[in-house]
């Protein structure tokens, strides 16, 4: 990897996203109107949405970023745009590294507005620190473009790269303990959560809600989506195409 290369596939990845408000409302927009849907949805029972609300603050980035990274990564190796940037001295972790950058630092902007909204807007209770919930969302949202990322070498089309959140991220969403206590889940169930990085997203809010300072839980789990993250974006590097056969 070259820092030079990396940066310069950041800066052209964002100039792009510039040029394309539909993605940057998606992105920006979506995760916003959806707490507040949820926040009036619960507007009889404040607690309910306190309950939630944390974890799907998590939860609406990771889905969004993934749909985006995804289609965009594909739309740029079915148009050639891929093959022709990896003709050039640019390697395929240069390449990863450059989208993760360029999609992080508007993965930085969601989570800042979506934190603000939550907390000051919709008046979303925490017991922690506004802090650690921003890292955890940001977290969240750097695992669904790792995510994206590493799907979309797998897409023949734009069709089939949306396919792949069923297979993805809804396995992960009715898991992660959002919906049920994942002790109380069948074993299979509980064994299969523990592996999925979602659960520690969603743990990771919870320790924010409920303790007053950083504990050594909200660390393991901050650390598990951060690791997974890393993971998956090694992984799209080893599996990115140059072409769509």
């Amino acid at each position: 990897m070259n820092a030079a290369r990396t940066t310069a596939t950041a800066a052209r990845v964002l100039r792009q996203l510039r040029h394309d408000p539909r993605s940057i409302a998606l992105m920006l927009l979506v995760p916003v109107l959806m707490l507040t849907l949820l926040r009036f949805v619960f507007d009889g029972s404040p607690r309910t949405f306190d309950g939630i609300g944390a974890s799907l603050l998590g939860i609406f980035p990771l889905i969004t970023m993934f749909l985006v990274t995804s289609i965009a990564t594909l739309r740029e190796r079915t148009s050639g745009t891929l093959e022709r940037l990896l003709a050039m001295p640019l390697g395929k972790g240069d390449l990863i590294a450059g989208y993760a950058l360029a999609f992080g630092a508007v993965a930085v902007l969601q989570s800042l507005l979506a934190t603000g909204l939550a907390l000051w807007a919709l008046g979303l209770d925490v017991v922690g620190s506004p802090w650690l919930l921003l890292l955890v969302a940001l977290l969240d949202a750097l695992l669904g473009t790792a995510l994206g990322l590493f799907v979309s070498a797998f897409a023949a089309s734009e069709f089939q790269a949306v396919q792949f959140m069923p297979a993805v991220i809804f396995p992960q969403l009715l898991l992660c303990g959002l919906f049920a206590a994942r002790d109380t889940m069948h074993p299979v169930l509980e064994g299969l959560s523990d592996v999925l990085p979602m659960s520690y997203a969603v743990d990771g809010m919870t320790q924010v809600l409920t303790h007053t300072d950083m504990t050594a839980d909200f660390v393991r789990d901050a650390a598990i989506v951060a690791g997974c993250a890393l993971l998956v974006l090694a992984l799209g590097a080893v599996t990115l195409r140059r072409r769509t056969p």
